[in-house]
């Protein structure tokens, strides 16, 4: 059995692709799930649907039947032809595969490394497909160990403390600047590019309300749309009457000239913190000594010295993820080998108490002898069976593991599939810190 991954994100498709691959509720979810599982080869599925990415992950015994039968499920949820979604999927296998699952689940992956929604987004992406019945044992252990990792991965380092743009570092600041919380405030983002985009999902994410200023309503509306809560759209001519409402305002745009002068500003009874993230910048002098400007170098000394910790701390995750993969593999050899242990063992010690009844019957052995020759058998098979035991546990992160646990199984007649513990017992799937 096989782990395989195929992945759409930001790193191989643009948004108008991610919207088409995008599976927008649970019954969209459901049926292709289904139509997944319809190929014999997959056993198991999970399907990963957010505004940066749409990942396939399955355990197969066909990897290429199963490769061929999510571009099929795929080109006919979102019209996109084979050819297209073959060219731009990165496709992972096995080890390829459960490195990645590790990589996403501790942000590794994400469009801003170190966020934390993520972690919230493939919890539940398991627990529907779950509880549906699209997955159970072979899913649930990577996943198990996924949360695991990230778990060690956010008590290791610092990784998601320290915004590594602009953008991050001009909300940390406003954040800073309203005391640790912007929970409840409300703040204006003028601008619908890649700056404006990050400021508002940075800004969702602590928990602000967000109205969106921008030219083409459509392309405000997009941004909206992949934050999904607590973003509003207004078009630019409305700025005017929101401006002096609210103490955080950040701009973005590409305009040439000014978009936010001194006449747009009234008075108010707070101080306002805006943040002009554009070259050419986008506020003029303003007057009024309540409204802080901070401009793009004034973060930009920050923003460097962020991204070496970052650096650091990625490096230090990355082999953190690395580790748990080869770790994730040695697990699951000692789940098929302590099984087999104990199995040849019981058969052992079956055998040995069948021939002494048969002994004993014939009497061969009296009863009074019993006791003793139980033990000196239990010892003798105890001491036979203790070089082969000690050698299939130290195979266990070999490569030659499975065929050597495969020949004792034939050669023993040992039946010994594990049941996987239940997700909900999993004290990784379930805690507050990783929603």
């Amino acid at each position: 059995m096989q782990y395989l991954v195929v992945s759409f994100s930001h790193k191989n498709t643009d948004i108008a692709v991610r919207e088409k691959l995008a599976f927008s509720d649970d019954e969209e979810k459901q049926k292709g799930l289904s139509q997944i599982l319809k190929n014999s080869d997959v056993n198991e599925a999970i399907l990963l649907s957010t505004c940066n990415r749409v990942e396939c992950i399955v355990s197969t015994s066909n990897p290429s039947s199963a490769l061929g039968e999510i571009f099929m499920v795929l080109h006919r949820h979102s019209g996109l032809s084979v050819e297209e979604l073959e060219g731009r999927a990165d496709v992972y296998e096995d080890e390829g595969a459960v490195h990645h699952i590790f990589s996403v689940a501790s942000s590794l992956d994400s469009l801003v490394i170190g966020e934390t929604q993520i972690a919230g987004q493939l919890k539940d992406a398991f627990r529907f497909a779950y509880e549906k019945g699209f997955c159970g044992q072979k899913l649930s252990r990577i996943i198990h160990y996924a949360f695991k990792c990230a778990a060690e991965v956010r008590r290791s380092t610092d990784i998601s403390k320290s915004p590594v743009s602009v953008a991050g570092a001009a909300v940390a600041q406003a954040k800073y600047l309203l005391g640790g919380n912007l929970g409840g405030f409300t703040a204006i983002v003028v601008g619908a590019g890649e700056m404006s985009e990050i400021v508002t999902k940075h800004l969702a994410a602590n928990g602000c309300n967000v109205i969106l200023f921008n030219r083409s309503i459509e392309n405000a509306q997009r941004i909206a749309r992949e934050v999904q809560d607590r973003v509003e759209v207004e078009p630019l001519y409305a700025l005017g009457r929101y401006i002096n409402r609210y103490r955080l305002l950040f701009t973005a745009t590409a305009s040439p000239e000014p978009v936010i002068t001194d006449e747009m500003v009234g008075t108010a009874n707070f101080e306002r913190h805006w943040f002009d993230l554009a070259v050419p910048r986008d506020i003029d002098l303003i007057s009024d000594a309540n409204v802080h400007v901070y401009a793009v170098d004034d973060l930009q000394e920050q923003v460097n010295t962020n991204l070496a910790l970052r650096r650091e701390h990625a490096k230090k995750a990355y082999e953190i993820v690395g580790r748990y993969t080869m770790e994730f593999f040695k697990w699951l050899q000692s789940l098929m080998i302590d099984p087999l242990i104990k199995e040849i063992r019981l058969q052992a010690k079956e055998a040995a108490t069948t021939e002494i009844e048969r002994a004993v019957k014939k009497g061969f052995i009296d009863e009074a002898s019993r006791a003793n020759v139980e033990r000196a058998m239990h010892n003798a098979f105890n001491k036979f069976l203790h070089t082969p035991t000690k050698q299939l546990r130290e195979v266990a992160d070999q490569p030659r593991a499975d065929t050597i646990i495969e020949a004792m199984k034939y050669l023993f007649k040992a039946d010994t599939d594990v049941r996987m513990m239940d997700k909900y017992k999993c004290e990784f799937i379930m805690k507050d810190d990783i929603k």
